[in-house]
């Protein structure tokens, strides 16, 4: 299969391809490692299930980024190559843009500033736009980008703290640009689009970037662009198809299964995973305890907490938790570094048989990409869909361009 962007027929011939890889292997990529002891595909591929349960911690986290390449036990090859080659989609070309001043740089964060200038460079339309419309804009920073050689632009943001940030810098910058603050959930948000807006969102989430594609649409925008991001930020409980052919889909995914996509990280630094693992390993020691606690072989869930929790020995934090889950106190005879251990241990099977949804991630994503692709190919758009950074930049790296003939 060619690495290159998708549009036209190739979009729902790439959605069917991808609907039937994700219908026909859920019974792999459902489960949850992490609240369930044993997955029920377990049963059924034994040999791959006792592979994935003996390695390390630190062979999943090597492993984490590829895990396609993994000299796993059947079904495993068949099913990685299957994920690969449906996975893979090109980078949309970009054009290079005159060298931005260093000022419009002022307050972005390093790997954000390289996230907007990858996506402002792969913003190619057939008519040059006539005003930017960022969306879900935060400051404004890749609206200010975009913008800064005379195009019109507004900022829409919910924060008011942000939109009043955002005019500042613009009228620091000298740029003639509106900062309003506006809910684009609420009714009057289609009030702020035009048919002379050409929509721009930058890993708007959920329900907000699914907001826009539907009011671009009854507003007449002739073009659009959007890098979607957290698909399971929606206020349903379970995902609204877009498109006919997703529709016609016999996939129901909830909000876990929508969540697959986001569980690649590669920004996170070495503190910031020491500190997840640690949360986890913590996370699944009570998740054994809880279940001798209460007699129930079932997990339960439990609440977020504050990362202070952390700094309390094991015994402390099972203690407290299980006092705020409202469960009898542990055994006073409770071996607590032989349940840290296990804890830890647990942490190492769950990360191994996570690789596995892992090949999903991506089938998953371009599925969801691609049903929103089809519903703006049917609103009449000309679609194109790739990448438009490095995956090492920014995992959600994929970007829907859209404009009418």
């Amino acid at each position: 299969m060619d690495d290159q962007p998708l549009s036209g027929a190739a979009l729902l011939q790439r959605f069917r391809a991808l609907d039937r890889l994700l219908s026909e292997y859920q019974g792999l990529w459902r489960p949850l490692p992490f609240t369930q002891h044993h997955l029920p595909w377990e049963s059924a591929h034994p040999e791959l299930a006792r592979w994935l349960r003996s390695r390390s911690l630190e062979q999943a986290e090597a492993d984490h980024h590829q895990p396609h390449l993994l000299p796993a036990p059947p079904p495993w090859p068949e099913v990685a190559r299957r994920c690969d080659v449906l996975s893979r989609i090109g980078e949309l070309p970009q054009h290079p843009r005159p060298t931005p001043p260093a000022r419009l740089a002022l307050d972005v964060p390093g790997r954000k500033w390289q996230q907007i200038q990858a996506f402002a460079a792969s913003l190619q339309f057939r008519h040059a736009p006539q005003h930017w419309l960022d969306w879900c804009a935060g400051k404004g920073h890749l609206g200010r980008l975009l913008a800064h050689e005379g195009t019109a632009l507004t900022c829409l943001e919910h924060d008011p703290q942000l939109v009043e940030e955002g005019l500042r810098l613009s009228q620091r910058l000298g740029l003639t640009a509106q900062h309003l603050q506006q809910d684009v959930l609420a009714a009057d948000a289609l009030e702020r689009l035009a048919p002379r807006h050409t929509p721009v969102a930058l890993h708007a989430c959920g329900d907000l970037h699914v907001r826009l594609m539907q009011l671009a649409t009854r507003a007449g925008c002739r073009q659009l662009a959007i890098a979607p991001c957290c698909y399971n930020r929606i206020a349903t409980d379970s995902y609204q198809s877009l498109s006919a052919a997703a529709q016609a889909s016999t996939l129901q995914l909830s909000q876990q299964d929508l969540a697959l996509p986001l569980r690649e990280t590669v920004t996170a630094s070495a503190r910031v995973r020491r500190q997840r693992d640690l949360s986890m390993a913590r996370r699944l020691a009570f998740d054994l305890l809880q279940r001798q606690l209460r007699g129930i072989d079932d997990y339960l869930p439990t609440p977020s907490l504050p990362p202070a929790w952390l700094d309390k020995s094991l015994a402390r934090y099972c203690q407290d938790l299980a006092a705020l889950k409202g469960l009898p106190a542990p055994d006073a005879a409770t071996d607590w570094p032989r349940l840290e251990a296990q804890g830890w241990r647990r942490l190492a099977e769950v990360r191994n048989l996570e690789l596995l949804r892992a090949l999903f991630r991506r089938p998953l994503e371009l599925w969801l990409l691609l049903d929103r692709a089809l519903y703006l190919q049917e609103q009449g758009f000309a679609v194109r869909l790739g990448r438009f950074c490095p995956r090492q930049l920014s995992p959600r790296n994929l970007l829907l361009l859209a404009e009418h003939p």
